[in-house]
């Protein structure tokens, strides 16, 4: 059931499931007041949840849930969670001694543990609908010249500005596979993606999700189309937050959009929250990989996972697009995108996530976190018959390279596996119709990688 309740000008979805549970509360009303709270109180995640971006983000986890059945040390949680008034007793980690760190590190650790403003949010322009209103009435000759509120450092920018082409080839090739199918993306994404669905039709299919999973009344829920992205998974004021871009959530693309963000990103968070190496002390002490590119490489593959025909056409054509970001003007790489994608709103979107971060984007120049997608689905796919993926998820914000290392300092009670990976044999062969409808070999991804 949904209601609609006026609260200070601002239009409230609440939906029910059982009891009243928040699915949806606009970012503008998330104060420390209660607004009805079914159980009173407003649900809080701990203070010392940090709001960052999906790239980097550990989330709490805490329900009402009985405890996890025994076996092979993995809780498989499926159930509905329902709202706590307060978070329950975190389980205790295990006493396990790490190496200890040298003054001077101990030093930047504190450093690094202070909140830092996140670079997604500081290199979005804070002039793009003029500006790109300038671009389309130049004929898409005009190079947009963007202003930031909180510009990020000319090093920081630097350390993002170094595109790959290693996998270029397949990148191109998997854009053309899908055009010499449909004929054009436009088609493409009707075929396979469906229609664009409305905000309600939106929070009933997150509210489906979310019961599969178990986590009914965790997160909140924003749909917005004030987005870069097609979504993101976040935190903002303690609460873990789901933003959905209204202008690109496709009917038979959702469910994927939630296993990436919600099955992938949300989970992994909260069993990261459970392990040794949940804080950046940890994760130093045990020289850990960085969690990237698995963490999006395997969103990226949940994203497309148990698809009919699940071409990598998103993060083909993203790695592309930086790669030639970082050699022309946005102008140049506009004109360049349009033997892949008709439509120059959808080309706009692409260019302006390649080129964020620049002022002048008549120079070359790129923001390389794109490119992350195709080289973390490639590199998993590489070595997918050795990956432990159940395992991968219980260990939380790691890399596929620490998992072995690392499975023998773990804490696995409590920790939450999604539904889509609690089938193993399923999901080995929904990995294998991935590499064969992209075409791609295990010899050739032993010669790449």
């Amino acid at each position: 059931m949904m209601f609609q309740v006026k609260v200070s000008g601002q239009l409230l979805f609440i939906l029910q499931h059982f009891s009243p549970e928040l699915l949806h509360w606009p970012e503008m009303e998330m104060t420390r007041q209660c607004v009805l709270s079914p159980l009173g109180n407003s649900y809080r995640w701990p203070k010392r949840t940090q709001h960052l971006s999906s790239a980097s983000q550990d989330y709490g986890a805490y329900s009402c849930s009985p405890p996890p059945p025994q076996g092979r040390g993995l809780a498989l949680q499926g159930h509905p969670i329902g709202l706590c008034p307060r978070p329950i007793s975190m389980p205790k980690r295990a006493c396990i001694k790490l190496p200890k760190l040298a003054k001077g590190r101990r030093a930047q650790d504190g450093k690094n543990s202070a909140r830092k403003p996140c670079i997604l949010s500081a290199i979005k322009p804070s002039n793009v609908d003029s500006e790109k209103i300038k671009f389309f009435k130049s004929d898409f000759t005009y190079n947009p010249q963007f202003v930031y509120s909180s510009p990020v450092s000319p090093q920081v920018l630097e350390k993002h500005n170094t595109a790959s082409d290693r996998f270029l080839t397949q990148a191109v090739r998997i854009m053309e596979l899908a055009l010499h199918k449909y004929g054009t993306y436009e088609k493409f994404e009707q075929a396979t993606g469906g229609n664009l669905l409305t905000k309600n039709q939106i929070w009933s299919h997150v509210k489906k999700y979310m019961e599969k999973e178990g986590c009914v009344g965790e997160i909140v829920v924003h749909v917005t189309d004030d987005l870069l992205s097609r979504a993101s998974m976040t935190v903002l004021q303690g609460r873990p937050t789901l933003s959905i871009n209204v202008n690109t959530a496709r009917e038979h693309w959702l469910e994927g959009l939630l296993r990436h963000e919600i099955g992938t990103h949300y989970f992994r968070g909260m069993n990261n929250r459970l392990q040794p190496w949940g804080q950046g002390a940890g994760r130093q002490r045990l020289n850990l990989h960085p969690l990237n590119p698995t963490e999006e490489g395997l969103a990226s593959i949940h994203s497309v996972l148990f698809r009919p025909d699940p071409l990598l056409w998103r993060a083909a054509l993203l790695y592309y697009t930086v790669y030639h970001a970082s050699r022309t003007s946005f102008s140049q790489l506009f004109r360049d995108l349009g033997q892949f994608v008709r439509d120059p709103v959808t080309r706009w979107d692409y260019c302006l996530r390649a080129k964020r971060g620049q002022t002048d984007t008549s120079q070359p120049g790129c923001f390389s976190k794109d490119q992350v997608y195709l080289d973390g689905i490639l590199k998993i796919l590489r070595y997918r018959q050795r990956i432990d993926f159940q395992l991968l998820t219980a260990l939380g914000k790691v890399s596929y390279e620490d998992v072995e290392r690392l499975k023998g300092l773990a804490v696995m009670e409590h920790v939450r596996i999604p539904h889509f990976l609690q089938n193993q044999a399923r999901y080995t062969e929904q990995l294998h119709k991935i590499m064969e409808v992209n075409q791609l070999t295990d010899e050739e991804l032993r010669t790449l990688i």
